[in-house]
């Protein structure tokens, strides 16, 4: 017996009332509006299987409308993922669940990216849409042949990166990019008009896209736009006309749907409206048993890939089932290990930026699903080198021309991460990484091992002055909850940062390098010593320690021109360098005393105090900036603000004399 698919779509939506009612709070609105689209999407296109949540060739489904869990939560309940039953739907927002206030990522359960801050939703799914025509062209059509969706509102649209990544898919041709908009003119304040008054449809066209607008409640006229969609190679936005919170007597098509509580008064109403004469979290056997079915309905599309992967030969076979679980190639560092021998036997000095764009050619050359890109600073960085453009013609180029785009970069790199079998790298100046940090905390939060690469990190840019000298992003970074933040001190250390970060597979990483030259501080290699996240570069001679020295990046080499200086003064004194403060706390803490010693302690760092009291104490000397940058050459600049070897010794001094 056939289901009215419109029945099926109330299942949708009274989930979404009565978890909401149950627990008091939520945002009933998009569910109950956007329940025909996600209907359509899911009973009729999206290819997956509940069986098997991380089907590698599965469709990738985002919920950019983050705030709208509800209609998530629903759907996988509904098309039968294990980890999400009724309990699990009853328990909306509590402690525990898997329901959470938000999406957050779990591909297991079926939730591909954790979504709540508009706009970063559909720049993951266009990330997924550009991992995916990557590893196609990798591996072939027959193993990778999916689609990217996502449905977002009005809120997704209007921030910023949803134009970045408009233009750029656009530029792009993502053709297996689709965005469903829940457009139903509506806003937390209010009607749409109140801020906005635009041809959003228009925008879409003149960057590229094709644009559908539908009846967003007509579940067959979605599915017919869906279908147009698969058959056009540009990205598909379908504009589906809704009402926000549909179904609610009095309330739908208001402000107050978005987020308003239910009373039982009001579901009841909404029940008597909509014929729905069952009791809270329970769905009639027929429709159950339609939404399972529908959750079925990929199954030989999965058996036939099974088929084709079972038939691969022996080396695509390993690489698939390589990419798939994450693992990298064997053998992936020796070049980086080479590198750092190279550079301590020659005692290499040179930008940091150039040492930095090197190792990204040494790591991609090992690596091949390493695909990396900047927001128009190829020149200026080079990090593209030997690499060619993915372009909407080449879909096997590794390097990704983003345009001046940093918001876009950032949370498409997120995006590719979470998609799998792709690692993602972005490179920028640090300044301009404000652009990216909602990127970073989703990042972080989700534990995608993205690799976000930075330059010119301090007032060692000189001329360009105080806007492009980024003081205060060091400790804004190290902020931020499950981030690796690296700043090595030269070629070395460099080499040894991105080892260890390419290497970490549970979260962000950080790289962060000097325009200026970094002079050789490590003239051996070997062990990497930057694993340990602080070590001893250089002990106190003569005698015991009379003060340690902590220093980062090029500000080490001032630290051991200081520890020479006060050396022929008769001062013993220790340097400490200090790549990684994160995982410099992960150490034993018997290693960490015996780095820091129990002698006084300096801090050096071309950025502001903030976080170094933890190392060197409240009252301890710190060299480094209270204040913006300024313009001037680069050796003017560091006397100006008192950052050299000189200062740095009279600090010593000072602190060993103690008070006059």
């Amino acid at each position: 017996m056939s289901v009215d698919p419109r029945r099926l779509a109330h299942a949708i939506r009274f989930l979404a009332m009565d978890a909401c009612e149950r627990v008091g709070e939520g945002h009933p609105g998009t569910p109950l509006g956007a329940a025909d689209i996600a209907t359509a999407l899911f009973t009729r296109h999206l290819k997956f299987n509940p069986a098997d949540p991380l089907w590698f060739d599965r469709d990738r489904f985002v919920l950019s409308a983050g705030h709208g869990s509800m209609l998530l939560y629903a759907l996988l309940h509904l098309t039968g993922y294990a980890s999400m039953p009724i309990e699990a739907i009853r328990s909306f927002r509590e402690l525990g669940s898997a329901c959470e206030g938000h999406p957050e990522y779990c591909p297991a359960h079926g939730i591909e990216a954790t979504t709540g801050p508009l706009g970063q939703g559909v720049a993951n799914a266009a990330g997924m849409a550009v991992a995916e025509a990557f590893l196609a062209a990798q591996l072939g059509p027959g193993i990778v042949d999916h689609r990217s969706y996502a449905i977002l509102g009005d809120g997704c649209l209007q921030e910023g990166v949803a134009q970045e990544v408009t233009s750029l898919a656009g530029h792009l041709r993502l053709g297996k990019l689709c965005w469903l908009w829940d457009d139903n003119h509506m806003t937390d304040d209010g009607a749409i008009g109140i801020a906005q008054s635009e041809d959003l449809p228009a925008r879409f066209r003149a960057a590229h896209w094709q644009v559908l607008e539908v009846d967003g409640h007509d579940i067959d006229a979605v599915d017919a736009a869906l279908s147009l969609a698969r058959r056009d190679p540009r990205p598909s936005l379908i504009a589906c006309r809704t009402v926000i919170g549909r179904g609610l007597p009095g309330v739908e098509g208001t402000r107050a749907a978005h987020s308003g509580k239910l009373t039982r008064a009001l579901t009841d109403a909404a029940r008597r409206a909509l014929d729905w004469p069952h009791p809270a979290f329970e769905i009639p056997a027929e429709i159950a048993a339609a939404w399972r079915e529908a959750g079925r309905r990929s199954l030989p599309d999965y058996d036939a890939w099974r088929g084709r992967v079972a038939a691969l030969p022996v080396e695509k076979r390993r690489l698939l089932d390589r990419l798939r679980e994450g693992r990298l190639p064997a053998g992936w560092a020796d070049g980086l290990r080479a590198y750092a021998g190279r550079a301590a036997a020659e005692g290499l000095t040179q930008h940091g930026w150039k040492t930095c764009g090197e190792l990204v050619d040494l790591a991609a050359a090992a690596i091949p699903e390493m695909l990396a890109g900047a927001p128009d600073l190829e020149a200026a960085t080079q990090h593209k080198r030997r690499l060619h453009a993915f372009t909407a013609k080449d879909r096997a180029g590794r390097y990704l021309h983003y345009g001046v785009r940093e918001h876009a970069m950032g949370s498409m790199l997120n995006g590719i991460a979470a998609h799998g079998g792709v690692v993602p790298s972005g490179v920028t100046y640090l300044v301009f990484s404000d652009y990216e940090r909602p990127a970073f905390r989703m990042a972080a939060m989700m534990g995608l091992p993205v690799l976000f690469a930075f330059t010119h990190d301090s007032i060692g840019i000189g001329r360009n002055g105080p806007t492009h000298q980024p003081v205060e992003y060091l400790a804004s970074l190290r902020a931020i909850p499950n981030l690796l933040v690296f700043r090595p001190a030269d070629a070395v250390e460099a080499a040894e940062c991105w080892e260890l970060a390419i290497g970490h597979r549970g979260g962000p990483s950080c790289l962060i390098f000097a325009r200026q030259p970094q002079m050789a501080v490590r003239r051996e290699a070997g062990e990497n010593r930057s694993a340990r996240g602080a070590y001893v570069i250089a002990e106190a001679e003569g005698g015991p320690r009379a003060a340690t020295i902590l220093a980062t990046g090029t500000e080490v080499a001032l630290a051991l021109q200081a520890r020479a200086l006060l050396a022929a003064e008769g001062l013993s004194v220790a340097v400490v360098s200090m790549p990684c403060w994160e995982l410099f706390e992960q150490q034993p803490r018997d290693y960490r005393a015996a780095v820091l010693g129990e002698a006084p302690r300096i801090g050096v760092e071309a950025a502001v105090r903030l976080g170094w009291d933890r190392w060197i104490g409240a009252e301890g000397p710190f060299i480094g900036m209270s204040g913006f940058g300024a313009s001037g050459a680069e050796e003017d600049l560091w006397r100006h603000f008192g950052i050299t070897a000189e200062a740095v010794a009279a600090a010593v001094r000072a602190r060993v004399a103690g008070p006059a």
